[in-house]
């Protein structure tokens, strides 16, 4: 059904829209700037600390779902809830309280006085106030993290293409970052490890796209060598297309149906994914393969010896969107 969707053979001048692509992106990013330098991001317990308190039973598993019904009513802000120790331990973890460090002992004791008179067997196991070195720590982390997979990116494309290529996608990908940030500064969501994860994971499904287009790009220089360089860029966009439509869509398929039905801790991951999807889909497209004449691609680095002998390799020069 979505094959047919698709057509197998279009004819879209992509390259024809780069310039208002271009100014529409320039746009974005722009914005996305200016929402992170006046909202910056809310950031979540990992980033900004609170309280970390276990709970647990000797010999049955913990029910995170009654975890869950004791902790909401105290209204004390994000809460994130994990099972650990195999099922028999709650791993409680809570937004930094107002105050200081007495403020957040005081807020210990209230969820333990909490626990004590709404589940008596559960055992308390352990109490520990996140400070702000902690979570400066991870803030650190996090950014080296994303900072060497945009790095690893592009010494892989680069030694796998050109430089051109390299640059192109480690464009595109800082592109996709940058606008996931500034959805997170709009959106006011949660921003913590999981969305960390969730932008590496951006990183690698654009990088995907991407190298499948420009795996296609240096086919087709190599067959068409009389070609214009924009139709080449077109033909490969269009030859693409329908890969590219049907992976994202089937992806989002599966990203809706978790962040609607998957419940509040996976929320902010999968609306990361979901953003993430949408730009990676387009950078690959209007960001990624325009840049390629941007910068001036050198088609000579492309061919090979062998090229000359292979009788596939059209050396005339077809009229344009010909060859479609």
């Amino acid at each position: 059904m979505l094959l047919r969707l698709v057509p197998q053979e279009t004819k879209i001048n992509f390259l024809g829209m780069r310039k208002v692509a271009a100014i529409f992106s320039i746009a974005l990013i722009i914005g996305s700037m200016a929402l992170f330098a006046v909202n910056s991001l809310n950031y979540g317990i990992d980033f900004e600390g609170g309280i970390e308190v276990e709970f647990g039973y000797e010999d049955q598993l913990v029910d995170i779902g009654a975890i869950r019904d004791v902790v909401t009513p105290l209204d004390m802000g994000d809460v994130s809830i994990k099972s650990v120790d195999n099922g028999g331990s709650a791993l409680i973890r809570i937004e930094r309280q107002p105050g200081d460090e007495e403020a957040q002992t005081a807020a210990t004791e209230r969820v333990r006085a909490a626990f004590a008179e709404a589940m008596p067997d559960i055992q308390y196991r352990q109490g520990n106030i996140i400070g702000p070195v902690v979570s400066g720590e991870l803030k650190r982390d996090g950014i080296i993290a994303v900072s060497v997979a945009v790095i690893m990116v592009l010494i892989y494309i680069w030694f796998r293409f050109e430089w051109q290529f390299g640059l192109g996608a480690v464009i595109a990908l800082v592109h996709d970052v940058l606008l996931t940030i500034g959805f997170f500064a709009l959106t006011r969501l949660d921003f913590n490890l999981s969305i960390i994860a969730a932008l590496l994971t951006i990183v690698g499904y654009s990088l995907n796209d991407t190298v499948v287009v420009y795996d296609r790009v240096r086919e087709n220089i190599r067959k068409y060598r009389k070609m214009a360089m924009e139709d080449v860029l077109n033909l490969s966009l269009n030859q693409t297309l329908s890969r590219t439509v049907m992976t994202s869509v089937t992806t989002l398929l599966a990203l809706f149906a978790l962040f609607f039905l998957g419940g509040d801790v996976i929320q902010g991951f999968t609306a990361a994914m979901i953003w993430g999807v949408v730009v990676g889909t387009y950078s690959s497209i209007f960001v990624a393969s325009p840049l390629l004449m941007f910068f001036k691609i050198r088609r000579e680095a492309m061919i090979l010896d062998e090229d000359d002998k292979d009788p596939t390799v059209d050396k005339s020069r077809p009229g344009q969107f010909g060859q479609f």
